[in-house]
């Protein structure tokens, strides 16, 4: 059953999609197929085992590769939170540009604006 709190008199609001992620047995649901997910965008975006790794928040070696083979055990909130940021970036990229290859190549494509300094994102 979905629930929703109150956001402002006579209004209702879906609950924070961040709620659950802090119970474990919502965490181990979530852990397998986000560690798949998130290794298909790296794999799109041709990203390193270091740049892979940062992304996750530098687990240890041994855990990463346990992730890599799809061991995912139960995910801390801050790496499922890590993994939905990397998805909504994905997503974002894949609707702006309507090339998917074009939407992948751009993490590795260099990048005038200022926040980048010219290099690739």
């Amino acid at each position: 059953m979905r629930t929703t709190r109150r956001t402002a008199p006579g209004s209702l609001a879906p609950p924070h999609a961040s709620e659950g992620r802090t119970d474990p047995s919502v965490r181990r649901r979530l852990s397998e197929p986000a560690l798949r997910t998130f290794f298909n965008v790296a794999r799109a975006w041709g990203l390193s085992t270091t740049e892979e790794r940062a992304l996750l928040g530098w687990p240890p070696s041994s855990t990463f590769h346990k992730y890599k083979s799809g061991d995912a055990g139960v995910l801390s909130f801050d790496t499922l939170t890590r993994i939905s940021l990397v998805l909504g970036i994905y997503k974002a990229l894949q609707v702006l540009y309507v090339e998917p290859s074009f939407a992948d190549g751009w993490m590795r494509m260099r990048n005038t604006n200022a926040l980048f300094g010219g290099a690739a994102p």
